[in-house]
């Protein structure tokens, strides 16, 4: 299995994309190993590059596939890199991520295909032990990028420590919030750096690759958890919009369907990371 760590500039990207085609067509031009159709997929370290890795080595050569992940250590990179034609497709991100994403490049032709899992959004303390803990003035982390601070005000919306404007929507900010009873301090903060940051905060709300990363589940204290029903955050595959009827990601995003992914995830994550269905409405 070949895993590299991508930091890719964009004069690197260019490069990459002049050559580039679709999974399916380079595999006919005689690209790939033997027999095989090479997809190159880029993802967050846990759980998706994880999930690629066992789909590569339990189920992809069977499919016809062989698996390059290139992993990102940020939210920042991998879309540019599928746009630039760096990968075939990314495996980390939420539509409404992608939505935000897309409305700040205009140019980038990128399509979610469907949710493949939903990982629990939680809030953290080191030294609260409930919501009830959290006093006046508090200093509350929240991730930084659009999409994720409106998961993270949500989640503070349902446990009561606040309330938004009633048009929000998925990426609310700071100024939706309508009432803040308790004048909480809200600190925008890099999504990968909010773990490490909690010392330096009452709570935070963590994404759930960072929060499996760091270990907070013995670290910290999970004083809340965003509510599963009808929730808009699943992490699904993306490709550009030229490739959504490619053979090998079509086989791709139906091994990420399979059974035996969504028991791996279950065993592995014990409910953290919750497999999901195929597309929505």
């Amino acid at each position: 299995m070949r895993t590299t760590l991508a930091i890719i500039g964009a004069a690197a990207l260019a490069a990459t994309a002049a050559g580039c085609g679709s999974p399916s067509e380079r595999a006919q031009d005689g690209g790939g190993e033997e027999g095989l159709t090479t997809i190159t997929v880029g993802a967050t370290p846990v759980p998706h590059a994880d999930v690629l890795k066992y789909v590569q080595e339990n189920l992809a050569a069977d499919a016809g596939l062989d698996i390059e992940v290139q992993e990102f250590t940020d939210y920042n990179q991998p879309n540019a890199a599928l746009t630039e034609g760096g990968l075939d497709a990314n495996y980390f991100q939420t539509r409404p991520f992608l939505d935000d994403f897309l409305a700040n490049n205009s140019d980038a032709d990128l399509v979610y295909l469907d949710d493949v899992h939903l990982e629990a959004f939680g809030l953290y303390s080191q030294d609260l032990e409930d919501v009830e803990g959290i006093e006046d003035g508090a200093k509350i982390g929240v991730p930084s990028d659009a999409a994720n601070m409106g998961r993270a005000l949500k989640l503070l919306e349902q446990e009561g420590l606040l309330e938004l404007a009633p048009d929000a929507g998925d990426n609310a900010s700071e100024s939706d919030i309508e009432k803040n009873p308790k004048d909480l301090d809200i600190v925008p903060t890099e999504a990968a750096q909010l773990p490490r940051s909690l010392q330096d905060l009452d709570a935070a709300a963590v994404n759930g690759n960072y929060a499996i990363e760091a270990d907070l589940a013995t670290e910290a204290n999970a004083l809340a958890w965003e509510s599963t029903e009808d929730n808009p955050y699943g992490n699904g595959l993306v490709v550009r919009g030229e490739d959504t009827e490619d053979e090998a990601v079509t086989t791709l995003n139906e091994l990420l369907h399979s059974d035996e992914v969504k028991e791996y995830m279950e065993k592995e994550w014990k409910g953290v990371v919750i497999p999901l269905g195929g597309e929505k409405e």
